[in-house]
């Protein structure tokens, strides 16, 4: 099972942040672009909880999936949940105990991270590894695995800024030294609502696709082109006229 997934240098990928049970925005998003030519999209974790469709939203990905090797989850904190539990947990909670065990399984096979040309994806904070291929040794449940699924950034100066709540918070100095040491320019995450859209001398993105924040917007970039900083990739909010009922 791949935990890191590195894509080529051609097409376009659209980047979907955390959608939690907004199943009509999802659909919406996928039947938008999922037949286009080398294109790729990428999600980026938490698919169940908060949402009044959860169920529907995670089935719909995961039949979407089996015909579509273009779309790619990863995993979140409230897929993990098996693993590490987070609140709320409505979709597990209203699991039967054989539909907690498929899904339990399923997400077990969610990848951890994308890379591509500058740039790096994933649900949380970034992992302290020496290289991109090191994200394949990360196991469930381990420091590196926690940073992913579990951190966040705070837009401060420092490395560790301590931990709330089982999420550990990093700053603008840890930040840079792994981005540098990964030898990427941008990373591009989901997970916290707390933080701006863009730290980091505009080279940390943080995107949400939910209702549950108020706010949805997706990401698009050129896999061609060497993402050297957010500038380089268009955002787009999404009207929620246009979603359908």
């Amino acid at each position: 099972m791949e935990k890191i997934i590195v894509l080529p240098e051609k097409g376009k990928v659209i980047f979907l942040g955390d959608t939690h049970g907004d199943y009509k925005t999802t659909r919406m998003i996928i039947k938008g672009f999922i037949n286009k030519k080398k294109h790729y999209i990428v999600m980026l974790g938490d698919y169940v909880d908060r949402g009044e469709d959860s169920k529907k939203n995670i089935d719909f990905l995961l039949e979407i999936k089996k015909k579509h090797p273009n779309l790619i989850m990863l995993a979140g904190n409230h897929e993990m949940f098996f693993i590490r539990e987070c609140s709320p947990s409505d979709f597990w909670d209203s699991l039967s105990k054989e539909e907690c065990e498929y899904y339990k399984d399923v997400f077990s096979k969610l990848p951890l991270a994308v890379s591509g040309n500058g740039f790096l994806a994933l649900h949380g904070a970034l992992p302290d590894v020496e290289k991109i291929e090191d994200i394949d040794t990360i196991q469930p449940g381990d420091e590196n695995w926690i940073k992913i699924i579990w951190g966040d950034f705070r837009d401060k100066p420092g490395e560790y800024l301590g931990n709330f709540l089982g999420r550990p918070k990093f700053g603008k100095d840890y930040f840079l030294k792994v981005m540098e040491r990964l030898k990427k320019n941008v990373l591009i995450r989901g997970h916290d609502p707390l933080v701006p859209e863009r730290i980091f001398n505009n080279r940390c993105l943080t995107l949400f696709t939910s209702s549950a924040y108020g706010h949805r917007k997706i990401a698009i970039l050129d896999l061609q082109k060497e993402i050297k900083s957010i500038d380089d990739i268009d955002i787009i909010p999404l009207d929620p006229a246009e979603i359908e009922i």
